[in-house]
């Protein structure tokens, strides 16, 4: 997925695969997804495949979870893995997830111990991880997929932070967009990850402030007919005249609905009339810009579940009584359970698999974690604390109320387990990315009321207040305590 997975993305390169592949290579695209294309396992295919029903029932349905589920299983490594350098499957947790899998509960050959969740977060926690040179949706991709493995994103380990690693690519001259805006497809997946990911209490974690932002630059790269590209259009007449990508549009729409924009919002309603126009009457099938095949197909559907839109009814039941859920039940092998990337292929693509199985379980890009079945086994595992001298980011925005937002990543060495709002601000004037995030505090010193943030003061009612993860807003404090992963939101009002 993000094809990125987020390359569509980098993240993977759709975000599946390499972590190091440029994002905005258009050309590559196909030749990318054409890569996911793994060689079969044995019994991992064949035999028969569901037939094409009008629309899919219940049934069918479960069937489909159940050996997609079961493909998905197969996919792991002896040593508990899915993901790693170059291509990989790490698009599994998502999928999983949302087939109401746990992934503390996939373990190769019943070794509890290399249980793919507990591999997963030791992979994100390597301090060589995501590699040398890592882009955005490197971290984005990490954050859907840890999210709906159970591993709170913000607390991977006491020095990973996915959620800070994702603030430092924000764009200070193009305020709204992460990591360089001529690639849309970042800050699709900066929208779908800080939107999706939401905290072990289920609410936002991100403030409002900077949820609008990105809102916004969304919608300016709608294109004309409803649909958007991985690249950017925002204020470019013939980019925005260029026809929309069924896979972009999906996401796009994941990425709005996730940032709380209802499914009756006008351009909701014109990415789904794109949609609708790109659906083939006999199949159910996309006509997707790389023809007809799953993992687009996957894209729409779960950008249309993601806003509540359900994609066998309405719109999206056609004449000949198909849907684009029909389609991919259609393309899965049965009983093993892998889907095919192209209807005339003849063995299952894992990475096609992970965004139909996702789809058809009814999952937008990333979902809650279902509670393990393990005996003992917790539904989140986060860090409880910062390590006395060892590095570490939080994540923090500065609103002035004048709507001037500033976001960033801040890198400093705790000298216990937790510490506090003034020694962040005080390590941000000097350690943040992007810089100049906090230029200057009063008071600088001591435990008080913060009465000064970047020059601007406290005057009459309106004062500096502060945000914990989402947390209703309330006076700042020097002295306030602020724990590991902590997403930290000043706000002038």
């Amino acid at each position: 997925m993000p094809r990125s997975d987020t390359s569509r993305t980098s993240v993977t390169s759709r975000t599946a695969g390499t972590s190091g592949t440029s994002p905005d290579a258009r050309a590559s695209r196909a030749s990318r997804r054409l890569a996911l294309v793994a060689p079969a396992v044995l019994g991992a295919f064949a035999l028969t495949v569901l037939p094409a029903a009008a629309t899919s029932t219940p049934a069918q349905i479960a069937t489909s979870k159940t050996n997609g589920v079961t493909y998905v299983k197969s996919l792991q490594a002896a040593d508990g893995s899915y993901a790693g350098s170059g291509l990989s499957n790490e698009w599994a947790f998502g999928a999983l997830a949302a087939a109401g899998t746990a992934a503390v509960d996939v373990t190769p050959g019943g070794d509890a111990t290399k249980n793919a969740r507990t591999v997963y977060r030791g992979l994100l926690a390597s301090p060589g991880w995501p590699s040398a040179t890592p882009v955005v949706t490197d971290y984005q991709r990490g954050t859907l997929n840890a999210y709906a493995a159970g591993i709170d994103p913000a607390r991977v380990s006491a020095s990973r932070n996915l959620i800070a690693d994702i603030y430092g690519y924000w764009q200070n001259a193009e305020a709204g967009y992460f990591g360089p805006s001529a690639n849309y497809n970042g800050t699709v997946f900066a929208a779908l990850a800080l939107g999706g990911a939401r905290t072990q209490a289920g609410g936002q974690r991100v403030p409002q402030a900077l949820v609008d932002k990105v809102v916004t630059r969304l919608r300016a790269n709608q294109h004309n007919d409803g649909g958007w590209t991985y690249a950017k259009a925002e204020g470019n007449a013939t980019e925005l005249a260029k026809p929309g990508d069924v896979d972009m549009t999906g996401a796009s729409m994941a990425a709005l609905c996730a940032s709380g924009v209802p499914n009756t919002d006008p351009d909701i309603l014109q990415a789904k009339a794109f949609l609708k126009s790109k659906l083939i009457n006999t199949s159910g099938a996309f006509n997707a810009m790389y023809g007809i095949n799953t993992s687009s197909n996957g894209w729409a559907v779960s950008g249309l579940n993601a806003c509540g839109i359900n994609p066998q009814t309405g719109d999206f039941l056609t004449p000949a009584g198909r849907t684009p859920v029909d389609f991919l039940i259609a393309q899965q092998f049965n009983p093993g359970g892998g889907f095919k990337y192209q209807p005339s292929d003849t063995t299952p693509s894992a990475y096609s698999s992970l965004d139909a199985l996702r789809a058809v379980a009814g999952g937008g890009f990333t979902a809650a974690p279902p509670a393990p079945v393990t005996a003992g086994a917790p539904k989140w595992v986060a860090a409880s604390g910062f390590t006395a001298g060892t590095a570490t980011k939080l994540a923090l925005s500065v609103d002035d109320g004048t709507g001037t937002l500033k976001v960033c990543s801040v890198a400093f060495t705790p000298t216990g387990a937790a510490t506090t709002l003034g020694d962040i601000l005080a390590a941000a004037t000097g350690a943040s990315t992007p810089a100049g995030c906090v230029t200057g505090v009063v008071p600088a010193t001591g435990t008080g009321t913060i009465t000064s943030v970047n020059g601007k003061s406290n005057a009459g009612p309106a004062t500096w207040k502060v945000s914990v993860d989402g947390s209703a807003f309330a006076g700042a404090a020097r002295d306030k305590v602020i724990g590991v992963g902590d997403t930290i939101a000043l706000r002038y009002s």
